[in-house]
């Protein structure tokens, strides 16, 4: 009976590991040489205190219409020990994923005004901006280099820019990976962290620059659900969701 037990929790664990080494998500930001640790999934968030908001997962959502798809499952404020990063607008964030496995698909980076303390704003609730993207930067589908290929190469890491014209505020920052190495089955990974914007900025984005997740993407979009494999010498992408946000 133990040895069965054992067995059991060790089929479990070995689930877990291959779990977190085929997907993952974002574990730390650097911001102005000061870094965050992200929160730590698959741990309860009782005792944690970070920038980020609460993931459980390392596994992806699969349905653009999912209710998660803002901040992930469940993009929870971690209460008390919820954080945010004091950064002038300008500043350069980076993000720090876990040893990425996946090189086929686009990076995506989002921005949200909390119009108050972000840590009582409902993710979904928010207007969404892009202020960064990269998808395919050369070559083909299957075989080009695209954005998750350049975050492998920079030692899984992303760098991106909050519009220096952006005013102050509370905002929610969200960084997404969506991997289309699997044929029709799109993977979003998306994690969000909190900031507090400083500096004499008073633009903001409107109109078509803001889109809600879920919302902002539909199963028919040419770039969600796509099978690179039918077309393996196209050397076009589009990238899903707004354009990117200049300020």
């Amino acid at each position: 009976m133990k040895l069965s037990a054992t067995l059991t929790a060790l089929a479990v664990a070995a689930c877990q590991i291959a779990q977190v080494l085929a997907h993952g998500g974002v574990l730390s930001y650097d911001i102005d040489g000061t870094t965050y640790d992200g929160f730590k999934a698959y741990n309860t968030p009782v005792g944690q205190s970070s920038i980020q908001r609460e993931w459980d997962t390392y596994n992806p959502i699969t349905d653009p219409s999912d209710a998660n798809l803002a901040c992930n499952i469940n993009g929870a404020s971690l209460g008390a020990g919820q954080l945010s990063a004091t950064i002038p607008a300008g500043s350069k964030v980076t993000a720090q994923w876990n040893d990425w496995p996946h090189t086929i698909g686009p990076v995506m980076v989002y921005m949200a005004n909390c119009n108050g303390a972000c840590t009582n704003a409902n993710p979904s609730s928010l207007s969404w901006f892009k202020i960064d993207e990269a998808g395919l930067l050369s070559g083909n589908l299957v075989d080009g280099t695209w954005g998750q290929g350049k975050l492998v190469a920079d030692g899984s890491t992303w760098v991106s820019t909050i519009p220096a014209s952006l005013a102050p505020g509370e905002y929610m920052l969200r960084h997404e990976l969506l991997s289309i190495h699997t044929s029709n089955q799109p993977q979003f990974y998306p994690e969000c962290a909190q900031l507090k914007i400083t500096g004499s900025g008073t633009a903001q984005p409107s109109g078509n620059f803001l889109v809600k997740f879920p919302g902002a993407y539909k199963a028919s979009d040419p770039g969600v659900t796509i099978d690179i494999y039918s077309e393996p010498d196209q050397t076009t992408y589009t990238i899903p969701g707004p354009a990117v946000w200049q300020g």
